[in-house]
């Protein structure tokens, strides 16, 4: 038995939550062996997001995947790996910045950034990023020069 205010309650709570669904966006990131900004790249290699939005990983070309990189997201965020050469959705629910990798080519930094409404963990995700570095043989300011633009 329900009386009117938990009624009320009730379709409040569908409609916030059907609100917030509908205002999440899709953003796409493609995994390629060549682009903008040179070899073993995403794109766009920056993304900035609002809490809630999903990010769909495209494998455009074969033998990658996404996946976040330990020590270099949120408190509190779910981590991800997607499956090589397989599209992989992640909805970020947590705000802060998100480094992520392309597993068998992180020496090559294929790496993406992504900042979703603010960028309150960047100061440790650059202190980390210093010891993360290290295992790029190649492009080794790939990384520095997109949290740059965070």
């Amino acid at each position: 038995m329900y009386n009117a205010s938990m009624k009320k309650l009730a379709y409040t709570l569908l409609i916030t939550i059907f609100t917030f669904s509908a205002l999440a966006e899709e953003h796409v990131v493609k995994m390629l062996n060549s682009g903008k900004e040179g070899m073993m790249v995403f794109e766009p290699p920056v993304l900035s997001i609002k809490k809630g939005d999903t990010v769909k990983f495209i494998a455009t070309d074969v033998s990658h995947n996404s996946s976040s990189v330990e020590g270099m997201i949120p408190e509190g965020a779910d981590p991800w790996v997607g499956a090589l050469s397989q599209d992989v959705e992640v909805t970020l629910t947590e705000e802060g910045v998100y480094v992520y990798q392309c597993t068998p080519h992180n020496m090559m930094a294929m790496v993406g950034v992504i900042k979703v409404e603010t960028n309150s963990n960047l100061v440790q995700v650059k202190q980390r990023a210093e010891i993360y570095k290290k295992t790029f043989l190649m492009n080794q300011g790939r990384l520095d020069n997109y949290l740059s633009t965070i």
